[in-house]
């Protein structure tokens, strides 16, 4: 099931021995599974209607804290659509007790998973943050509850409209992006609550007098609308103790009564053609369904797997697998509170007539409206289901935690319990039901939406907003509180769970370390290869490897291969970095060993059948080629060139080269396999609940005799990159009519990515790595020219690039990137770390160390870095002491030495009618790039 925040309207010969298997796949049985999630928690109430639940979980020393707030966008009436996603923003910038941007005051304490959503129904903040904070973290929360319109100024209303003006000028500038606007204005009609988007009217945005946004928020953000979640290293008695004292003095406010949203019946279909920069027509039907509530939620959502869900889903095997007449589908239940809309999308397969995908996609699903799903389909989507709410279990809170899971039951359905009933439903589900709910809704007629290839119709952009003509203007008249902020504990350090060393008979080097949290088991196979290992000439042979590697074996096709794994809701998945191909595998521990079979005959065995290779392969192009239509990614695949130049290993696009990738055969795959995938040049790392005495028997039986092919093991050519540059000059992509201009700069840092690179990281978090770094903050809050800024470092393992990137409205690019090179320049020379930045930034780093590492998923990150930049097995139990000891100077030293304010290379990528007359002024040489890979 796919909530709308998800919702993703663009995608994206040497035989070895097999392993034997003793009997087919079987999984333990999915109610057993079932019994297994649960979220034990105990709810209370304040006298001014409050709603708080606590969940106790003491694996780390970390509490989530999450509040929901009952608004969303279809509670905003005619007139003041964007009000409820205006005022998320809006409650980042200040209260009047702690004034400023919220998230000053949240790096100070080294929170993690912190954030802010609105979607149609609801609005909620969450954070992690270290159990010491606890009382400073709810403190927080009540003061933007009950003390912050005393801070919204009209400075600050006309600053957030100008940020929320730049997200949509930058979500509407993408491929697809005006997508949104047709779907919920002609799904829904004209008066219904989901008629608008969740971002809204810039129109209303602009209309909004001061008076009726502070209206809006005593009307729907009182506690009487809220649900409040603490989850973690707490006890009840602590939460409620420290929740009445902080929320308990402020008022009611009025009852938000959710908007009731019937569901909509179309009177006949409804066919929408629309042209964007994409590169392939994309087919999308669209139904009003039922929504999160109804009881029929759960046989629509199986039925939306089933259908085009699963990787073996039907029109995946029909229209992608088998026909190729499309390269990706997709089908999905999109859960809103009231309604759902129920989804098919195809992407045709270029050169392929979209007609007859249309028309084959009609009678794929006309055929499972008639017949519905088998058993084992169904058992298979729950089983699906039902293991990734378990793999949702490990985490408190962040976007998808346990703090959500009991959150949204509460908010919505007035039930804590809410998602283990609804995970209950899931597993009795039959396909009679799926079939009985599919035929009564998608019998009715569809929205369709097809997108084409093409020059977009003209549309109303967005306007600017005005910059603030005083500095203090977004202040002025903010009224000011007087509570103190409560102090913090002490904090825990990080306590990195111990890995053991051991090895398999042949020599393959094992990595283990233990979580006991959810009854999980991550394995990944890591060879020394990735991208960097391809010949310059033949740039995205490993890319191409690496997708069909887990496309099949001598013995299961791609098909049997994913419907396997998706029976014991297992993972198995193979990529490329930049300096390691992985193979991985994520299996719930009752079910590892036939998981790790699936595992065993990817990695040893892969069939490489020329079938999947043409359908792959037309996927990566189609992939590639939608890229080159995306600003940012034009720029990202011209960047490494640009720094490494064509022959070094980092030198090619991502993804690879297209005349190359079309090119390529069954025997270049194999014999990157055999030179590059081989158990010389392996290493695995487990993170596992079960003990390492009944996993490495496992590995032993699969991995341990597994010999190297007779082929000679492959050897990377590192050569020295170009000098970086002595002076900036830019590279102009031209694209008409962009709204938008993607400024992305480039130079590689003389810096050892085995050494130490504590005090640069820590400083460039002040430049450019954070939300409040200099740049984010002049060009997205200061200036309102951008969405969101970041500038950074990347470590692989033989080098040290610095990225700038700064998706800019159009009118101010030249205005922008003067901008950047002013904040650097200063900040490198006159302008440095200053003490407020030192403190925050270092204590921002060391107390959110046990948040980072409460996964088991990110220790497995961990751990193969350390592998990769060869640091000891406590490097990250040092940080924290290491960090501590920065002081201002060391800070200013580190990036000084590092990075030159005139060794930028910059890629602008707009409509160079526009923007080249603003770049001539900056006095930089330009040069125009007409071909990029």
């Amino acid at each position: 099931m796919r909530h709308l925040s998800r919702l993703a309207l663009l995608a994206a010969a040497t035989a070895l021995t097999a392993p034997v298997f003793a009997a087919p796949a079987t999984s333990v049985p999915i109610p057993s599974l079932v019994r297994q999630v649960s979220i034990p928690h105990t709810m209370f109430g304040l006298n001014n209607g409050l709603t708080v639940i606590v969940h106790e979980d003491h694996k780390a020393p970390v509490a989530a804290v999450a509040i929901w707030y009952n608004v969303g966008a279809k509670d905003e009436p005619k007139g003041k659509t964007g009000f409820a996603h205006l005022f998320e923003h809006l409650m980042f910038n200040g209260t009047e007790n702690l004034p400023g941007d919220y998230f000053t005051y949240l790096q100070q304490i080294g929170a993690t998973d912190y954030n802010g959503t609105t979607n149609n129904d609801r609005t909620n903040y969450f954070q992690t943050v270290p159990a010491a904070a606890l009382e400073r973290a709810l403190f927080m929360e009540s003061d933007r509850m009950g003390h912050l319109l005393g801070a919204v100024t009209q400075g600050v209303l006309d600053n957030q409209r100008g940020v929320v003006q730049n997200e949509k000028r930058q979500g509407d500038s993408r491929p697809g992006g005006l997508v949104q606007y047709q779907l919920f204005g002609q799904l829904f009609p004209e008066g219904h609550p989901y008629h608008h988007t969740v971002i809204g009217s810039m129109e209303d945005l602009d209309a909004a007098r001061l008076a009726d946004v502070k209206q809006w928020f005593h009307d729907k953000y009182g506690p009487n609308n809220a649900v409040l979640v603490v989850a973690g290293d707490v006890n009840p008695q602590q939460v409620r103790t420290l929740v009445e004292k902080h929320f308990g003095p402020i008022p009611a406010g009025p009852v938000n009564r959710p908007a009731q949203a019937p569901i909509p019946i179309l009177k006949a279909p409804k066919n929408i053609a629309m042209k964007d920069m994409v590169a392939t027509t994309i087919i999308q039907r669209y139904w009003p369904v039922p929504g999160l509530l109804d009881k029929r939620l759960a046989a629509l959502d199986i039925g939306g797997s089933v259908l085009g869900g699963l990787a073996s889903s039907r029109l995946d095997k029909i229209m992608v697998r088998d026909e190729k007449i499309a390269v990706a589908v997709s089908a999905q239940m999109i859960a809103l509170q009231r309604n759902g809309i129920f989804n098919v999308s195809a992407y045709v397969k270029p050169g392929v007539d979209p007609a007859l995908v249309s028309k084959r996609l009609d009678e794929i699903l006309a055929d499972y409206i008639a017949k519905g799903p088998t058993q084992d389909e169904v058992q298979r989507a729950v089983m699906s289901e039902v293991s990734g709410r378990i793999r949702g279990l490990e985490q408190v809170g962040g976007f998808g935690g346990k703090a959500v899971a009991l959150a949204e039951g509460q908010t919505f359905a007035g039930d804590s319990d809410f998602y283990k009933k609804t995970l209950a439903s899931y597993a009795t589900i039959t396909p009679s039901a799926v079939r009985a709910q599919m035929q009564q809704w998608l019998r009715r007629p569809a929205l369709t939406i097809t997108l084409s290839p093409g020059e977009r119709d003209a549309y109303a952009e967005a306007k600017s907003v005005a910059a603030a003509a005083k500095p203090n203007a977004k202040t002025e008249g903010a009224v000011k509180g007087n509570l103190p902020l409560p102090p913090v504990g002490q904090m825990a350090s990080l306590d990195f769970p111990d890995i053991t060393h051991t090895s398999l008979s042949n020599g393959i080097q094992v990595s283990y370390a233990r979580r006991t949290t959810v009854p999980v088991t991550q394995i990944a196979l890591a060879f020394n290869a990735g991208t960097s290992a391809d010949n310059p000439q033949l740039r995205g042979v490993a890319d191409m490897t690496m997708a069909l590697l887990d496309e099949g074996t001598s013995k299961l096709t791609s098909q049997e291969l994913a419907e396997a794994q998706e029976r014991l809701g297992a993972n198995v998945g193979s990529s490329n970095a930049g300096d390691r191909s992985y193979v991985m595998l994520n299996a719930l521990s009752p079910n590892l060993a036939p998981s790790l079979d699936l595992m065993t005959a990817v990695v040893k065995d892969p069939a490489f059948r020329e079938d999947d290779i043409g359908r792959i392969k037309a996927q990566s192009l189609t992939s590639i080629a939608q890229q080159q239509k995306d600003p940012t990614r034009v720029a990202n695949r011209l960047l490494p060139s640009v720094l490494y130049g064509r022959a070094h290993p980092y030198g090619g696009p991502p993804g690879g080269d297209p005349t190359v990738i079309a090119k390529l055969g069954r025997a270049d795959l194999v014999a990157f396999r055999d030179r590059w995938l081989r158990p010389d040049n392996a290493r695995i790392f487990v993170v596992s609940d079960r003990p390492l005495a009944e996993i490495q028997p496992l590995l032993e039986a699969r991995f341990g005799n597994w010999a190297p092919p007779s082929a000679a093991k492959g050897v990377k050519a590192f050569v020295a990159p170009p000098a970086r540059p002595a002076a900036p000059k830019i590279l102009l992509i031209n694209r008409p009519g962009a709204p938008q201009s993607s400024i992305v700069g480039g130079q590689l840092l003389p810096v050892n990515p085995k050494g130490d690179i504590v005090a640069l990281d820590l400083a460039n978090d002040v430049l450019g790595g954070t939300f409040l770094s200099r740049l984010n903050m002049d060009l997205r809050e200061s200036k309102g020219w951008s969405y969101g800024v970041n500038g950074d470092f990347s470590v692989s393992e033989h080098a040290v690039p610095y990225v700038v990137a700064a998706p800019v409205q159009a009118d101010k690019t030249g205005d922008s990137l003067a901008a950047i090179n002013a904040d650097i320049q200063q900040f490198l020379t006159t302008s440095g770390v200053t003490q407020e930045e030192r403190d925050r930034t270092i204590a921002n780093s060391a107390n959110r160390m046990p948040g980072q590492f409460e996964t088991a998923g990110s220790v497995l990150s961990a751990m193969m870095t350390m592998e990769v930049l060869g640091r000891p097995d406590d490097y990250y139990e040092t940080l924290a002491g290491r960090y501590r000891a920065q002081t201002i100077a060391t800070l200013d030293q580190s990036l000084r030495r590092a990075l030159d304010p005139t060794g930028f290379t910059w890629i602008v990528v707009g409509d160079a009618s526009k923007v080249r007359p603003q770049l001539e002024k900056l006095g930089m040489p330009i040069e125009v790039v007409t071909e990029t890979p």
